[in-house]
């Protein structure tokens, strides 16, 4: 074969035209390579690898084609990029690959580079000492200014509080005395204050309280026609029988009153004896809250059982057995006519023997009687 002549004779400038075929199975040593040569036909970026890499115990292979092993072989340029590829006989060409970095672990734990057996999952690395807590210097608290003083409020004028607390006590009043009287719509009134006057005089005080349906009904109708034929018509206040009161009293006539038992239960249970605008004024409130919350029969039987019958004796029943010795369901007509003559001044009349005028009234009121009962005026208390 005469692939070698050939190259000979064709020189070291064109080797990029030198076939395959012509090159030997196994690269010559680098050393045996021209330098100069090398130099002219290698890429401007390649370098020369060290001469530490070239292995001295590799021999070129005999050539099989008899092709004289001193022939000039065309310098061959390995790119820097990739690593050259092995030969045949094994041998790598290039320097020698780096001995891996060895990695320390600390102690007790498992290396990390050691091969992991096949089929057994790495232990848990143990768990880390535990760090002592970290504690923070202790600074002293800073002293808490004292808070910003708050806003003096504005006083009110001394007329302005004055109002303020009269309309207070008036609601206060009137939200009492409507709790007072629907209370007493139910519950006989204990005491009142005229009975209160009697116990600090050093009176006895004798009350015995009746309901109005066991109470005779004469005496409901002898106090109907005593004191207030128009009870079950009016509500509350006779203006009529008040006009005419003032027309007596204004002509000097014998002083007369024009309260109604409405009027007169009211004065009895919440308030006081005596005259006076301010009690009138009163008197004329629990009037109209009895007659809107208690409503007639109620007045009836509340007025029978406290109005003053004697000195110390409270109510019909305790009068009828005070003068004739058995209680008000007993009554008869004459009876009750007494009792109700005594009504309008009971400490200065009796309605045992009565004399005078209590005998002419007493006997005035028992005629009465069946004009109240056959005109219906007590229809409202039956």
């Amino acid at each position: 074969m005469n692939h070698g002549r050939e190259d000979e004779n064709r020189g070291p400038e064109a080797p990029d035209e030198t076939p395959e075929a012509a090159l030997p199975s196994a690269p010559a040593p680098l050393s045996a390579i021209p330098a100069p040569e090398a130099a002219e036909h290698a890429p401007e970026t390649a370098e020369r690898p060290p001469e530490s890499a070239e292995r001295a115990d590799a021999e070129p292979p005999d050539i099989a084609d008899g092709t004289d092993a001193a022939a000039p072989i065309p310098p061959v340029s390995f790119p820097l990029a990739e690593p050259p590829p092995d030969d045949d006989s094994g041998a790598r060409i290039g320097p020698p690959p780096s001995p891996p970095v060895q990695l320390s672990a600390p102690e007790g734990w498992p290396s990390a580079m050691a091969p992991m057996p096949i089929g057994r999952l790495p232990a848990d690395p143990p768990a880390p000492p535990p760090r002592p807590p970290h504690r923070a210097a202790e600074v002293p608290a800073a002293p808490l200014a004292p808070p910003p003083p708050l806003p003096k409020r504005k006083r009110r004028p001394l007329a302005l509080r004055i109002l303020f607390w009269i309309l207070k006590a008036i609601l206060a009043f009137i939200v009492g005395s409507v709790l007072w009287v629907a209370i007493y719509r139910f519950v006989p009134p204990p005491y009142t204050l005229t009975m209160a006057g009697d116990a600090i005089q050093g009176r006895k005080v004798v009350r015995d309280w009746m309901p109005l349906d066991r109470m005779d009904p004469d005496m409901a109708r002898a106090a109907i026609a005593s004191e207030d034929g128009n009870f079950c018509t009016h509500h509350g206040f006779d203006f009529d029988a008040i006009r005419k009161a003032i027309e007596s009293n204004l002509k000097g006539k014998r002083l007369r009153g024009g309260s109604t038992i409405s009027q007169q239960t009211a004065k009895n249970v919440f308030l006081w004896q005596g005259g006076g605008l301010f009690r009138k004024g009163l008197e004329a409130w629990f009037t109209v809250l009895i007659e809107t919350i208690w409503g007639k029969r109620r007045i009836m039987e509340v007025y029978l059982n406290v109005a003053e019958t004697g000195i110390g004796t409270y109510g019909a029943n305790a009068g009828a057995i005070r003068y004739f010795r058995h209680d008000a369901s007993k009554l008869s007509v004459p009876e009750a006519a007494r009792i109700a003559a005594v009504l309008p001044s009971p400490k200065r009349r009796a309605g045992v023997e009565p004399k005078g005028f209590t005998r002419r009234y007493g006997n005035t009121i028992a005629a009465r009687i069946p004009v109240v009962q056959q005109s219906g005026f007590d229809a409202c208390v039956r």
